[in-house]
């Protein structure tokens, strides 16, 4: 017998060829049209647009592990304020989040066992604190010489079991 290996990603394939049936996001400028950037986490129980009303084209998502003002989202971030029409920048984390669950090491670990690669050498980012590191983004971004005073960042907790956004001051 002859198999032929299945692409792994034909029932993506498929769902955009239904999805391009319907589209109507064609002709963006790339301007964020609500003028919002949202710096939150990877996890897939986060719907960032959704959470705050908003809707494709409407806001600039940057997602990593944690939901952190890392160099790279800052890159991003001076890109939307400068030159895409953002105004408003929010930095959300969420409860219930893996990054919280552990410290570097122990994470460090976790991923070593997992791969069976020596993940010691590798910052993760792990959160002992999140308001603080909330509180400490916030001031990062404020902080970075790109981003202009007028510029509103706002830090937020999401919580992934009710959906409610909370304001970390």
């Amino acid at each position: 017998m002859n198999f032929e290996p299945q692409d792994p990603f034909e029932d993506l394939l498929a769902a955009n060829r239904k999805f391009q049936k319907s589209f109507a996001l064609g002709g963006f400028d790339g301007v964020a049209r609500a003028g919002v950037a949202i710096v939150t986490c990877m996890d897939s129980r986060i719907d960032p647009i959704g959470m705050v009303g908003l809707v494709p084209g409407d806001a600039k998502i940057l997602r990593n592990p944690g939901g952190r003002a890392t160099d790279q989202a800052l890159v991003a971030l001076t890109l939307g304020v400068n030159l895409l029409g953002v105004n408003r920048i929010m930095i959300i984390e969420h409860t219930r989040c893996a990054m919280t669950m552990a410290d570097e090491h122990t994470m460090q670990g976790r991923l070593t066992n997992a791969s069976g690669v020596d993940a010691s050498w590798m910052s993760i980012g792990t959160i002992a604190d999140q308001p603080a590191a909330i509180r400490d983004d916030v001031a990062r971004v404020h902080a970075h010489p790109l981003i202009s005073d007028d510029i509103e960042v706002g830090g937020f907790l999401y919580d992934v079991d009710t959906g409610g956004l909370q304001r970390v001051e």
